[in-house]
C-alpha cells in the first residue's frame, strides 16, 4: 500500500512539474545564413523540429515532438563565420557552420590564427555544400586562373565560403589585387550576374539553391566543373573540401553533371549550454516527426539522418557536445 502511494506521489509531482515548465520559456536563437541560401530554409525546419512552445497541444495529440517549453527561432546571418563567433560569444546559441572554417576557428589556425573558439561543440554532420561557381550562361573558364581581372562575387564577409574561395583562387594565382571583388550574398550575386555586373560568382550550399533555381529558370547560367586534377588539389589545400557532384537537371538547362568539392555544413552549440537542453534538442532532431518536417521542406533535408550524423565528427578535432554525445550512444550511433 505504501508503495503505492509513493507512485501516486510521484506522479502527481510529474504532473505538477509540466505545467511549470511549461510556464517557463527558454528562446533558442540558431544561426543560419542568407535567405536565398540553404541554410536558413533548414535552419528553420531544424527550429520548428526542436520546438514545443508553452501551451502547445501534446506530441502524442498531434502537437509539436520538440522540447517542452522550448521556442527556437532562426535567424538570417552571414553565415559560418558570424555563427560560429557568436556561439563562441554567447550571442546565438547555436549555428550552422562548415565544417573546414569551424575546425579552424576552434583551434585558432589559419586565418583565425591566435584567436581560438574553445566553446564550439557539434551535435551533427547535417548535409554536402556543394560549391557552385555561376557564370553566365554561355560562358566557360578552363580553370581559376581565368578569374584574374574578372569581377568576381566571393561571397560575404563573415562567410565560410569566402574564407574558402580565397585559398582556392590564391592557389591559382587570384587575389584581392588581381580581381574586381565584390562580398555579396547569394541573392545579391545571382541578381549582379543577372544585370551583367558580374563575370562569376562563387557560393557553397546545398542544392537546389533557391536564387540559383530562379536565375537558371529566367536569365540563365552555367556551372563550372571542376577537373579531377583541380579537385584533388583542392582537397590538399583544404581537407575539408571533397570532391562532389551537382547532378545534371538540378537547375534548368544544366543537364549534365557538375564536379565540384564540397564541404560539409554542421550544427553547433556552446559548451555553456547543458547537458540536458542539448540531449532533449538532440533526440527531438531525430524523432520521426522532425523527420517529416526535414523530408517535406527543402530538398537537402532528405539527407539529414542520424546515421550520416557523426561522419567525419571524430576527424574534425572539434567536439561532440556531451548532451549529444549521450544521445547517440543511446541510440547505438557512438561506441
Amino acid at each position: 500500500m505504501m508503495f503505492m502511494k509513493s507512485l501516486t506521489s510521484l506522479a502527481l509531482a510529474g504532473a505538477l512539474a509540466v505545467p511549470a515548465l511549461a510556464q517557463d520559456p527558454t528562446f533558442f536563437r540558431i544561426g543560419t545564413g542568407g535567405a536565398g541560401g540553404t541554410y536558413f530554409p533548414i535552419g528553420g525546419t531544424i527550429a520548428n523540429g526542436i520546438s514545443a512552445p508553452p501551451g502547445s497541444r501534446p506530441c502524442e495529440e498531434g502537437g509539436q515532438c520538440g522540447v517542452p517549453g522550448l521556442i527556437a527561432i532562426a535567424q538570417s546571418t552571414t553565415a559560418s563565420v558570424f555563427n560560429n563567433a557568436a556561439v563562441q560569444n554567447g550571442e546565438l546559441e547555436a549555428g550552422l557552420a562548415a565544417a573546414d572554417v569551424t575546425r579552424s576557428m576552434y583551434l585558432g589556425e589559419g586565418k583565425f590564427d591566435g584567436k581560438p573558439h574553445p566553446k564550439l561543440r557539434v551535435v551533427a554532420n547535417l548535409f554536402p555544400e556543394d560549391l557552385h561557381l555561376v557564370l553566365p550562361a554561355g560562358s566557360t573558364i578552363n580553370d581559376l586562373s581565368d578569374l584574374e581581372g574578372k569581377r568576381v562575387g566571393i561571397a560575404q564577409a563573415g562567410s565560410g565560403t569566402q574564407v574558402a574561395v580565397l585559398q582556392m583562387l590564391d592557389a591559382w594565382g587570384v587575389n584581392r589585387d588581381n580581381m574586381d571583388e565584390a562580398e555579396l550574398n547569394n541573392s545579391q550575386s545571382a541578381e549582379r550576374l543577372a544585370d551583367g555586373q558580374l563575370d562569376a560568382y562563387f557560393y557553397a550550399a546545398g542544392w537546389p539553391v533557391a536564387a540559383m533555381v530562379q536565375l537558371s529558370s529566367t536569365k540563365g547560367m552555367n556551372l563550372h566543373s571542376f577537373s579531377d586534377e583541380d579537385l584533388a588539389k583542392i582537397n590538399e589545400i583544404i581537407p575539408a573540401y571533397i570532391p562532389s557532384a551537382i547532378p545534371g537537371g538540378v537547375y534548368e538547362g544544366l543537364d549534365s553533371e557538375t564536379k565540384t568539392p564540397a564541404v560539409s555544413a554542421m550544427l553547433v552549440v556552446s559548451s555553456d549550454l547543458s547537458d540536458d537542453l542539448v540531449y532533449q534538442l538532440t533526440k527531438a532532431m531525430w524523432n520521426d516527426n522532425t523527420r517529416k518536417l526535414l523530408d517535406n521542406g527543402h530538398a537537402k533535408g532528405k539527407q539529414i539522418t542520424p546515421d550520416t550524423a557523426l561522419d567525419g565528427v571524430e576527424a574534425l578535432g572539434v567536439p561532440l557536445h556531451p548532451g549529444a554525445e549521450k544521445f547517440y550512444k543511446e541510440a547505438g550511433l557512438l561506441q
